[in-house]
């Protein structure tokens, strides 16, 4: 079976955006919000993984870069984020045409 996690990531960010569009008249904050929100997700599962990785189990071994330590992310996880940002940056072009 397929990942599907990116289209579903994407799919919320743009609900996200588009609340934050239709409500607020705002598409550029609602598409930030949606995308930040698995940015930061992402990058928290790539501190984790780092942890389990190269830091022994123990998040006291990590560096403050850990997260951004390219080894800790995969193409799935890069996807993650990646199909939620351009999602939201294409809803936001066509919102301001």
């Amino acid at each position: 079976m397929k990942d599907l996690s990116p289209l579903y990531h994407a799919v919320l960010a743009i609900t996200l955006q588009c609340l934050f569009g239709m409500l607020a008249g705002n598409w550029l904050e609602g598409g930030v919000i949606g995308c930040i929100w698995f940015i930061a997700r992402e990058h928290t599962q790539a501190e984790y993984r780092w942890i389990a990785q190269f830091g022994a189990g123990k998040r006291a071994n990590m560096p403050w870069w850990g997260g951004f330590d390219r080894r800790a992310w995969n193409i799935p996880s890069m996807l993650d984020w990646v199909l939620p940002v351009l999602a939201c940056a294409t809803v936001y072009l066509v919102s301001t045409l």
